[in-house]
């Protein structure tokens, strides 16, 4: 019987790349992000699509419960769905802090509730949460997009081990660099929300280096492979740092202190 997955922010990027490889090794995948005429080329395919919100509780309990009716099953729960608001912390409105949030960790947390209570019936399952380095490590105008990835980190440390006694992995995935439309995505958020204010210097320059980088880093596929190794494996890593530079910078906040790290990225953007 083939092993059913639901995936979010499948719309685009990494999500979309993830559903097609899946679909391609024999899995019963089902797409699903906001934009479901995004996803029409993969309903082409055979990949079942699925209008999915996840800062919305109706949306999230319809879209299991449909997936439930039609396969009897959820094996795997790849929580992709996020997307990355930047400015300074000062310049950013709360409401939007947390609707950074809203998306990037309590849409993941909620969705992961709505999917427990089948797998722990079967004692078997995989969540798989879709970090970032940026999980461990901080940079500027960055500040809500790192918090809400070190808590996708938190959380998933801490459901791998509530989750053992069910023989249900949690696996995180720490993308480096990846060419999908994020990067331009982060930079136009920075510039809308800080080119005006105190900080505008620091951000400009930011933003030229997200410019220069927009376009480049590794294909989406890149992660899709790490995906699908996670979703085969029997004994997968708690986690998978895949991509453009990913090893690299990883290594450095290893070996550097705080401050050493902050002059590292600092130095960037000069």
């Amino acid at each position: 019987m083939k092993k059913v997955v639901l995936l979010t922010g499948a719309s685009a990027g990494i999500g979309e790349a993830t559903a097609i490889l899946l679909h391609t090794a024999g899995y019963t995948v089902y797409a699903a992000a906001r934009r479901v005429d995004r996803m029409k080329h993969l309903k082409k395919e055979g990949i079942q699509i699925l209008k999915l919100d996840v800062s919305e509780e109706e949306s999230m309990q319809t879209a299991v419960s449909t997936i439930l009716q039609r396969e009897g099953q959820i094996d795997v729960l790849i929580n992709n769905a996020g997307y990355g608001s930047y400015g300074a912390m000062e310049d950013v409105p709360i409401e939007e802090a947390k609707y950074q949030f809203e998306v990037n960790i309590f849409g993941l947390a909620r969705l992961t509730q709505l999917v427990l209570p089948h797998m722990r019936s079967r004692r078997q399952g995989k969540i798989i949460n879709v970090s970032s380095i940026g999980g461990s490590f901080g940079e500027p105008h960055g500040v809500w997009y790192h918090a809400s990835k070190y808590a996708v980190e938190g959380l998933s440390d801490s459901l791998r081990m509530e989750l053992k006694q069910f023989n249900i992995d949690v696996v995180i995935i720490k993308p480096g660099a990846i060419n999908t439309e994020w990067m331009g995505i982060a930079r136009d958020n920075l510039l809308q929300v800080s080119k005006n204010t105190a900080y505008a210097g620091l951000a400009q320059k930011h933003a030229e280096v997200y410019s220069k980088l927009n376009g480049k880093g590794s294909h989406p596929n890149v992660i899709a492979k790490a995906i699908l190794k996670a979703c085969k494996a029997r004994k997968p890593k708690t986690r998978y740092i895949v991509g453009d530079k990913a090893c690299l910078i990883m290594g450095m906040r290893r070996i550097l202190s705080d401050k050493m790290f902050d002059r590292m990225m600092l130095s960037q953007l000069k």
